[in-house]
Order: C-alpha cells, then structure tokens, then sequence
C-alpha cells in the first residue's frame, strides 16, 4: 500500500480523495495553483505544494508540474480525480515511465477509449451493442450523405475527439446535411486540433444510461448497476440518479454482464463508465469514460462501497474487496451538480462567499469545498458542490432532496439551486419520465414564457 499519494486536481474531488486516503491511513499532497492558495482541499490535505500561476495550462493541466510536485513530496502515486488530465494517455504515460503509480487505467486503454472511432470498434469486438453508424471516420461530405442515406435520417455529426458536447451536429435529412457536417469538422479542429469526425444515427427520445465498472487489472471485473444521466443541458448533466428508474432488474443484469466481461478481457484496471443511449429497451454504446465519474456518489449510496478507497487499493496491486454476488442495490440515490452560474443563462458566476450552510440529516450527502468567505476564482469549472441523496425508494429520494435543497443556503454568488426546486415541481421529474431531450425543451419553453 503507498504511504503517500498526491492529488492531481482541486475543489470537492480533491477533497473526496483527502478524505479516502485520511480513513487508510495514507499521507496526502494536495496541488494547488496561486488563486486556489485559500481553498479547502489546500487547507485539508497533509501536505501542499504550489504548482504555478491560475491559468489551469500552467498549473493543473501541467505534467511536469505534477510529476516534480511528486519528486518534491516523495508521493508514490497519483490520483488524477476528473477532469483536468485524468484521461491524458500520454501524461500518464510519463508517470510510469517516472516510476510513479497512476491511481486508473494505463496509457493504452485510455488512449484507445480517447479516440471515439476505436473505442467504438474495440467495444463492437468484444459483444458491447453499438449505435448504427459509419465505419470509422467520414472523410468527405458525399461520404457522409451516402452514411445518412443508409443509416436513415436523422443523423449526429461527431468529432472523434470530441466531448463535453463540442463538436456534436445533427442533421434531419439530406438537406442539413452539408452545414452539419462542416460545423462539427470546424468544431473539432478549433476545440481538439483534429477535425475528423464520424456519423451516427440520432435517436428520437433516448436515455442516457451508464454502467459502473470496476477492474482489478488481472482479468476480473465487476459492474456497479446504471446511472441514468438523461437531464443534460447542452451535453452537460445536471441531475443523475441510480438506479435508472426506466431500467428492469433484466435489462440491467444483461447489460452489467456484457460491461464487466468486454473491460474484464482487456484486463482494465480501476473505475470506468460505460455509457450508452438507451431506447425502446436497447442499449446504444457511445463512449468510455476511463475514470472516476462526478456523479459517482449516488453508485457508491445504494451499493455502500467506497469507490475512491477501491481505486487506491486495486492500483497497489490488492484484489477487488467485492465480488459480482456481493453487490446489491439498497434504495434510490439521486444527486445534483450545483454551479455558480446567473439563471437563465447559465453566465458563470464566480466571487466571495457571504454565508454557506450545506444541509444534513439521514441520507444527505454533500461534497463541496465551499466555506464562509471563500472567494470562487474565475479560472475554472463553475462547478461548487454536489447535494446527494438517498432513499429507500426513488419517492422517498426526492422528497430528501426537496427538504435539502431547502437547507442549503450559498450567498454572496447566483446559483443553479432555483433550478432544481423548479424541476422537482415536474410531473415528468417526479415519474422519471424524461429523455436526454427534455431539460433543454423545459428550458425552452420557460424563456419562450418569460
């Protein structure tokens, strides 16, 4: 086991690996660049090191910065948390190539599942149900129209790159067709410096569910259920839970299987996403995610394991804790990503903190580094917490999560919180009738009223 790790990230997931690490007994190095000086994970961890200036290129996304704040502090292992380099394939590999331990995958399969065209072929061979669409990259507009005219219309034009939404085009006939295709292929080169991209069939009312997976790295593997991350807003999701309220104890034992047997084949090591559209009881793959998720939380609420302590573990070379008969869901869990963004147009919001109270109670979780007099920087994400909670059933969740939302108070900044008071006003919320579509019509029409 290491006996010290650095935290290659900030703010609340930081914070969450601090905390891991504290109940094993393992020393902590918290990164941090000069605007985040005062911020919690900072004030948390055992250990800290300043890496460089705000801009995240000369701290955060800096490899050589983290590897030398290793060499400094003597950690033995990295945790990369999300976001910022957590999938970078090549600094991970000059963290093994430093003798250093990368708490996820290796190199290579973060690389393969990078590239969105060979992720989608590597899950294809190993049984993963995929989306209709081309074979591989699209390399002209012709070619493209010809995939629309096989496939049927409508269409989403993708970067291979791409993610976070970026790059991301659909086209409802043939008519579209050519700004679709060449808005993507602009998008992909200005946001990834690569404008390849390729083509899928558009489903009309289709879920996003994803599959918690866990490898030991020696060929065993787990699955930790779905997550249904249908509200998105802009590609970017907003309110997650688990179980999917959509999913059958069938339907998720069937995909769970396929999951763990495709990353248990390519020996993955650590936590992975699988994620897939879902419609009309099929599962569509569409990406890999290669590490820890943001909406981890709600896994770990109705499974009672802890993710980030497993991570650390199976990076050391120890065994799974759990095994596949083990794992069984206890109630409804539900979380929401509370950003500092100014409603309705989701401007970031960043400044000084006058008064926070997070909310508690049974079943109330939430994960920020937020406090009274913390001043947000404008450097980064606008994500400032996460409100998590869990229920004996999906009723119950969301009457915990009316009563939190009610407790938490964050003052001094404009908040995403209205929006999800809102939302639990639905009909459709309170069913769990939605698709990925939804919140952006939702949105829609609450301007179009205004």
């Amino acid at each position: 086991m290491f006996d010290k790790i650095l935290i290659a990230n900030r703010g609340e997931i930081a914070l969450r690996v601090i905390r891991a690490c504290r109940e094993m007994g393992i020393a902590s190095v918290a990164v941090h660049s000069t605007a985040d000086a005062d911020a919690m994970h900072v004030r948390m961890a055992d250990e800290t090191i300043c890496i460089g200036p705000a801009p995240s290129s000369e701290s955060y996304l800096s490899p050589a910065a983290i590897i030398s704040a290793c060499e400094v502090t003597g950690a033995q292992a990295i945790h990369p948390g999300y976001g910022f380099l957590s999938e970078n394939a090549r600094f991970v590999q000059m963290v093994e190539d430093h003798g250093l331990t990368f708490i996820g995958p290796t190199a290579e399969h973060i690389r393969v599942m990078g590239d969105k065209i060979t992720a989608k072929d590597t899950m294809k061979a190993l049984g993963v149900p995929c989306v209709p669409g081309s074979d591989g990259g699209v390399p002209d507009l012709e070619t493209a129209k010809q995939v629309g005219r096989d496939i049927g219309y409508p269409v989403i034009i993708k970067a291979t790159a791409g993610g976070g939404g970026r790059g991301m085009k659909v086209a409802a006939s043939e008519a579209e067709m050519e700004r679709a295709f060449q808005t993507a292929r602009a998008e992909g080169k200005a946001a990834f410096g690569n404008d390849e991209v390729y083509i899928e069939k558009y489903l009309q009312k289709p879920r996003h569910i994803e599959i918690q997976v866990f490898g030991d790295g020696k060929g065993k593997a787990v699955h930790l259920g779905e997550r249904d991350c249908s509200l998105q807003r802009r590609h970017q999701k907003v309110f997650e839970e688990a179980p999917g309220p959509c999913i059958t104890p069938e339907e998720r034992a069937r995909i769970g299987k396929v999951c763990a047997d495709a990353v248990a084949k390519i020996n993955y090591t650590g936590a992975g996403t699988i994620e897939f559209l879902y419609e009309d009881g099929e599962f569509y793959f569409i990406e890999m995610n290669t590490r820890l998720q943001v909406e981890h939380p709600v896994t770990e609420a109705i499974f009672g394991v802890d993710l980030v302590r497993e991570q650390i573990r199976v990076a050391s070379g120890m065994d799974l804790s759990f095994g596949q008969d083990e794992l069984e869901i206890n109630g409804h869990a539900i979380e929401v990503r509370i950003n500092a963004e100014r409603l309705p147009t989701f401007a970031p919001c960043p400044g000084k903190i006058t008064q926070y109270h997070a909310p508690g109670g049974l079943g109330v979780r939430m994960d920020s580094a937020l406090y009274q007099g913390y001043s947000i920087p404008p450097y980064y994400d606008s994500l400032i917490g996460k409100l998590i909670v869990h229920g004996r059933d999906r009723n119950e969740a969301l009457s915990r999560l009316d009563r939190a939302l009610g407790e938490l108070i964050v003052d001094g900044v404009d908040t995403t919180l209205p929006l999800f008071s809102a939302l639990l006003q639905e009909k459709d919320i309170l069913t769990g009738n939605y698709s990925i579509h939804w919140l952006e019509k939702w949105l829609a029409s609450k301007l179009a009223d205004a």
